[in-house]
């Protein structure tokens, strides 16, 4: 089985959403359904999974330009998950660093 999980999401959006509703943000791999997502993070944090939601982000077409004429790239796309954890249950993001 492959890595799901790529990395957490530590923003202060996210920071609040954790703080008030319980919920945690991820980076998941685009490929990766609910179910496989759920799995995951209840085998690696140990914790039980209310409800999750997905964000498809496409990756930008950007224009940049410069003395020595146009160039043109893409941004990275990625997958977002946002998990609501069982009531009383939490992860500790920062134990290994």
């Amino acid at each position: 089985m492959h890595q799901i999980l790529i990395r957490p999401l530590i923003t202060e959006k996210m920071s609040n959403l954790t703080a008030d509703h319980n919920q945690y943000g991820f980076l998941v791999i685009p490929k990766a359904n609910k179910i496989e997502i759920t799995k995951a993070i209840e085998d690696k944090f140990n914790v039980h999974v209310v409800d999750i939601r997905t964000v498809n982000h496409p990756g930008k077409t950007k224009t940049q330009f410069r003395k020595s004429g146009r160039f043109t790239g893409k941004t990275a796309k990625y997958k977002k998950a946002i998990v609501t954890l069982r009531e009383g249950e939490s992860i500790d993001l920062f134990e290994e660093v």
